[in-house]
């Protein structure tokens, strides 16, 4: 029998607890610390974007992708998906580390790491302006690369690309230009050897998905990033996936275990009403049914195709 202190504790178990202790001690310094890095997250939230507070699952999907996870989020149009990687591309400045907010994943308090260059993946050039625009007014170096950046722009980036402590926080492609351009995977994989890039965001992910209903060819190659970048995280974003079309994307992108963040699609500032189909004259009904019950307002009327809209659009 091994002997015991006068406090009834074997050396075994004094040892045990003692190691109890240390980890105690350190969880708490670790809390301790993403309390104070999260506040200053909070801060450059508030200072860069001019936001007052997070929107529904955008603090968990920012922790996710900080904390180096694969992660798909499911956010309605307008719910604010783009702050899901604007916020961590810029959180490095000012920052000896970027935050990881909590709640804390599977138990346990997740590595912090620093946060660099994001390239955001997105299909069309008219909204990667808009975001470039956006982004210009806050203050954001961002840049993109497709058929209209000139050859000098094309040169300043790619030099850009493999400088660890460069500016450029923000990088938008199209799927197409990953897939055609082998010059461009390869500073991308300089990029990445020098510890600049960090994030690879895909926008409108359901496009990866054969299931989904906006299936682009060019969004297959992207099954290439986790054999390149084995170590980087990958955020897909879209307002619109099925079960099933999560699961392909998943397959796909090879992150089967990629963290999902749902958000609920009903908007408490909208009101629902269902009306039974009137008989006879459609749009004149629709034409009192406005005039009597949204004099003077604005709203949008859906048709199923084109023709239907300008002959309503006519008529009303």
């Amino acid at each position: 029998m091994a002997a015991k202190s006068e406090n009834g504790f074997t050396s075994r178990e004094y040892s045990e607890l003692a190691e109890i202790i240390e980890e105690i001690e350190f969880n708490q310094r670790k809390i301790a610390e993403l309390i104070d890095r999260n506040e200053q997250l909070e801060q450059r939230k508030a200072e860069v974007f001019h936001l007052r507070s997070f929107r529904p699952l955008q603090r968990e999907a920012i922790n996710a992708v900080m904390s180096e996870l694969d992660t798909l989020v499911v956010m309605s149009t307008g719910a604010g998906k783009s702050l899901c990687y604007q916020l961590p591309a810029i959180a490095m400045k000012g920052m000896n580390y970027a935050v990881v907010a909590l709640p804390l994943f599977q138990g346990h308090i997740p590595q912090i790491h620093s946060i660099g260059l994001v390239v955001v993946i997105s299909p069309l050039i008219s909204l990667i302006e808009d975001q470039l625009a956006g982004l210009r007014k806050l203050g954001i170096e961002g840049a993109a690369l497709n058929q209209s950046t000139s050859k000098e722009d094309v040169k300043r980036i790619e030099a850009q690309l493999v400088q660890k402590d460069s500016d450029l926080r923000l990088l938008y492609i199209t799927p197409e230009k990953l897939a055609k351009s082998k010059r461009l995977m390869n500073k991308l994989e300089k990029s990445a050897d020098v510890g600049a890039l960090k994030v690879f965001a895909i926008d409108e992910v359901h496009c990866c998905s054969q299931w989904g209903h906006d299936f682009r060819p060019d969004y297959k190659f992207l099954n290439i990033l986790k054999r390149q970048f084995p170590n980087l995280p990958l955020l897909g974003l879209t307002a619109t996936a099925t079960a099933s079309v999560l699961s392909d994307v998943k397959s796909m992108l090879d992150i089967p275990n990629a963290v999902v963040f749902k958000a609920g699609f009903n908007r408490t500032n909208l009101y629902y009403e269902v009306i039974q189909k009137p008989d006879g004259d459609i749009t004149g009904e629709l034409s009192n049914l406005i005039k009597t019950r949204f004099p003077n307002q604005s709203g949008i009327v859906y048709c199923f195709s084109r023709k239907d809209c300008e002959e309503v659009a006519a008529r009303l």
